[in-house]
């Protein structure tokens, strides 16, 4: 039997709220999101809006000395906290400099909020149109002919920054679910709640972009006004910079 105070602690409720919010909500996610749900998923973000740094015992850390990032080890690490079929909850820290570079999450909703320090998320949809109506010639430099099939029409949706005094940032589906996040000026952690957790095997695999910068023409069309928000993003592996690790999560155990 876990102690008491696990089971009362706000990370305890946290996750069983977070069950409560998704479990078999992906197999009924087609007919929408229904009233009942949203009911809970708000229920779940001001629960997340509570969350402090030290209801998870984590410390605080400072920016680190002038070597490069990745000379003192990943540039990102997780600690693991729960999972289950239905979410994953768990802690990201980034240290000063570093980024989870643009990536989606394939029919998947989340949520962050920030521990400590400030992140600078940049969020982008996909567009419901053809790659096709892209040239190689229009972006700068021009694009390769097997290129083509990796364009990904998107929009710009947001860009803010964030540190623990904001409400959580929310993403789904369909809105705000392909994103970026920074690190800005110093070291930074932000908990972090998938539903569902990512699953290859399950048509869920983490797929990363690069935002691609147009030629003249495409320089031009903004500059009149039209279309500022709408980018192509081409699909890229991992980029080489980026990779995560892991460490112990020193916070009260959670169970389901």
């Amino acid at each position: 039997m876990m102690p008491r105070d696990n089971m009362s602690s706000l990370v305890q409720k946290l996750a069983r709220q977070a069950l409560a919010t998704f479990h078999n909500h992906a197999s009924t996610a087609a007919a929408g999101e229904t009233k009942a749900f949203l009911e809970s998923l708000n229920k779940l973000r001001s629960l997340l809006a509570q969350v402090k740094a030290a209801d998870l015992k984590i410390v605080p850390r400072y920016a680190e000395s002038s070597a490069a990032p990745h000379a003192l080890g990943p540039p990102v690490t997780y600690m693991h906290i729960c999972e289950t079929d239905d979410f994953s909850m768990g802690v990201f820290l980034l240290k000063h400099g570093t980024s989870i570079p643009l990536h989606d999450h394939p029919g998947m909703h989340g949520l962050l909020k920030v521990l400590y320090g400030k992140v600078r998320i940049s969020c982008f949809d996909r567009l419901d149109m053809s790659s096709e109506s892209a040239s190689g010639g229009q972006f700068n430099p021009p694009l390769l002919p097997f290129q083509k099939s990796s364009l990904r029409p998107s929009v710009r949706r947001s860009v803010g920054e964030y540190t623990e005094e904001h409400a959580p940032c929310v993403l789904s589906p369909h809105k705000d679910n392909i994103h970026q996040i920074e690190a800005v000026d110093g070291p930074t952690a932000f908990l972090d709640i998938l539903a569902p957790p990512y699953d290859p095997d399950d048509g869920r695999d983490c797929h990363y972009y690069k935002v691609l910068q147009p030629g003249s023409e495409g320089a031009d069309k903004r500059a009149e006004g039209q279309e500022q928000t709408q980018v192509w993003l081409m699909e890229i592996p991992q980029p080489s910079e980026f990779w995560c690790g892991g460490e112990p999560y020193p916070g009260p155990k959670v169970s389901l």
